[in-house]
C-alpha cells in the first residue's frame, strides 16, 4: 500500500498550509493509506486529478485559492479530525474526442465541462446530436458547453445553465450567447449516450474545443461522452459534501 502524499500548489499560502499540515500529521501520528492531500484551488485540483487518473487513490482538497468548490476549508485545529471523518464522493469525467481540420484525433478528459468556443470574430455554427437523435440542427452562438453535475456550478452556471444533482446521471448542454435560435436555452440529457458536435462551417467559422483547461484548435467534430471506467474519489468534510455545496448553489440561484 502506498503512503500518504501531499501535493501543493506553488504559492505562499499553499506552502504555509503545507507546513502547518505536516506538523499536525507528525504530532498526531496520522496515517492513512492511498490518500493524496491536494493544497491549492479548483484548477490545481483538476490538474492533479488528471495526472493521477489511474492511481485509484482518494483525494482530499484543501483550498488556498479563491472559491474552492472542489476543496475543503483548512482548519488547523480540526484538520486531523476532518481527515478521519471525511466522506467519499465518486465522480466520473467526460471524455472529449476531437477531430481537427487536418483529421488528427486528439483526446482528453474533463471533470467539469467540455467547452466549444468560437476561435475568431465570427460566431460558431454548430449542429448537436446525442446518439442518432438531433438536439439542434443549427446553433449560431459564441459556443456551447457540455457539463457534468460536478461542473454544473462552474462555467455552466455563468452561462445560465442548469445546476444538476450529483447523482442525476445527467449532463447539461448550454449555449454561450446564442444568436440563432436566440431563445434556445439548451438541454439536459442522459449521460449514457455520446454527444456529437459538428462545425457546420470550419473554414469561415473556426472553433476550438476545451476539456477543462486543455485546448484543441480548429476542431471539425467533437464527441463527448461520460467515461465510467475512470472514477475519482474525492473526500469532503462532514456536513460539507459536494452534494450539499451543489444544493446551496441551487438555492442561491433560485433566490437571486
Amino acid at each position: 500500500m502506498s503512503k500518504l502524499q501531499i501535493i501543493c500548489d506553488k504559492n505562499k499560502k499553499s506552502n504555509n498550509i503545507r507546513n502547518l499540515l505536516e506538523k499536525k500529521i507528525k504530532s498526531n501520528h496520522f496515517k492513512r493509506e492511498n490518500l493524496i492531500i491536494v493544497i491549492g484551488g479548483d484548477g490545481f485540483m483538476l490538474q492533479t486529478l488528471k495526472k493521477n487518473k489511474d492511481s485509484k487513490k482518494n483525494f482530499y482538497g484543501i483550498n488556498s485559492g479563491n472559491y474552492g468548490f472542489l476543496m475543503n476549508k483548512f482548519s488547523s485545529k480540526n484538520i486531523i479530525k476532518n481527515l478521519y471523518r471525511s466522506n467519499v464522493v465518486s465522480i466520473s469525467p467526460l471524455e472529449m474526442i476531437v477531430k481537427n481540420k487536418s483529421n488528427q484525433i486528439k483526446k482528453s478528459i474533463a471533470i467539469n465541462e467540455v467547452s466549444v468556443l468560437r476561435q475568431s470574430r465570427q460566431a460558431a455554427s454548430l449542429s448537436i446530436k446525442q446518439g442518432t437523435r438531433t438536439i439542434i440542427k443549427k446553433l449560431v452562438s459564441d459556443g456551447v458547453l457540455v457539463s457534468t453535475p460536478a461542473g454544473s456550478t462552474a462555467y455552466n452556471l455563468s452561462v445560465h445553465g442548469p445546476i444538476l444533482s450529483l447523482h442525476s446521471n445527467k449532463l447539461s448542454i448550454s449555449p454561450i450567447s446564442a444568436f440563432r435560435p436566440r431563445r434556445w436555452k439548451g438541454k439536459i440529457v442522459n449521460d449514457k449516450l455520446k454527444i456529437i458536435i459538428k462545425n457546420l462551417n470550419p473554414v469561415k467559422r473556426p472553433i476550438s474545443a476545451v476539456a477543462d483547461n486543455l485546448e484543441v484548435r480548429n476542431a471539425k467534430s467533437i464527441i463527448v461522452k461520460t467515461n465510467n471506467k475512470i472514477k475519482f474519489n474525492l473526500l469532503y468534510d462532514k456536513n460539507r459534501s459536494l452534494q450539499k455545496k451543489i444544493k446551496i448553489e441551487q438555492l442561491r440561484k433560485e433566490t437571486n
